[in-house]
């Protein structure tokens, strides 16, 4: 069945993506039980969470890598599995939380395969996909590597050609899960700074985080989940207060104005403080 044939459900008008009362999880375990989640058109909305809360499984969902075993996830109103593949990957794109590349790839190669939902028998490489990865490459700071082996490259150098192939899609909604892994804080402040651009460009981003101050610095919606569930959810000035930290982290803190920024800033009390 495709989405055309399904009939639409009436979602507010500033979200496409949507998870409606959905149980996920895996084989006989539920980590998420009767969870909606809706993602504002043309946010940035950050996951935040403590490990192993259902940040990457709600993602998972999100992006029709999971199905939900009730619920739906939706995108424009229309269930995401009815979608053909070609068609969602040219509306979504995914950079999931480890990816391993094929054996002597390079990365102008591995990139270049951000432009498969673009290509079938009539329609072969073209400037328009020449032009996508050059500026996909250009983007991440990745154009001097290009003729590079992917296997060669260092961890940090690695996520960022993710990213990059990620962004050859040209999707209009894009999902990360923890692209910051791997990174030293200047490249980790520099594909946010990146995503942020993007984001005020008019792509939606959904992006999982473990910085929580990262997140409220950059994010325009954050989700806090723990336990499968969401504890609140909002702009980061709205809802990060001491008060939810501590209840979803159960971390004692104070939370500060950023100096730089204006955003909220968390600063962890720790044990020995009085």
């Amino acid at each position: 069945m495709t989405p055309e044939s399904t009939p639409a459900v009436q979602l507010p008008a500033d979200a496409r993506l949507a998870a409606e009362a959905v149980t996920l999880g895996y084989a006989q375990r539920t980590i998420s039980d009767n969870l909606t989640v809706r993602i504002p058109d043309g946010s940035f909305t950050v996951i935040v969470g403590p490990n192993a809360c259902g940040k990457s499984t709600l993602l998972r969902g999100l992006s029709n890598l999971l199905s939900p075993a009730a619920g739906q996830i939706l995108l424009d109103g229309k269930k995401i599995a009815g979608y053909p593949s070609k068609q969602l990957a040219r509306e979504l794109g995914l950079l999931p939380q480890s990816s391993i590349a094929p054996s002597g790839i390079t990365v102008a190669d591995l990139v270049a395969r951000g432009r498969y939902p673009y290509q079938n028998l009539v329609r072969q490489w073209s400037k328009a996909d020449a032009t996508a990865v050059a500026e996909a490459l250009a983007a991440t700071n990745t154009t001097s590597l290009s003729t590079r082996l992917v296997e060669e490259l260092s961890g940090g150098q690695r996520q960022r050609v993710w990213v990059a192939m990620a962004l050859a899609q040209q999707t209009s909604v894009l999902l990360l899960d923890e692209p910051t892994t791997f990174l030293d804080i200047a490249h980790q402040i520099e594909l946010l700074e990146l995503f942020r651009a993007l984001n005020q460009d008019g792509r939606t981003l959904v992006a999982v985080l473990h910085d929580l101050n990262h997140a409220a610095r950059y994010a325009t919606h954050i989700i806090a989940m723990k336990d499968g569930q969401v504890m609140a959810e909002g702009h980061p000035r709205e809802i990060i207060t001491a008060e939810l930290v501590e209840r979803v982290f159960d971390l004692p803190n104070v939370v500060i104005e950023d100096p730089v920024t204006g955003s909220p800033l968390v600063i962890p009390l720790g044990t020995a403080a009085p």
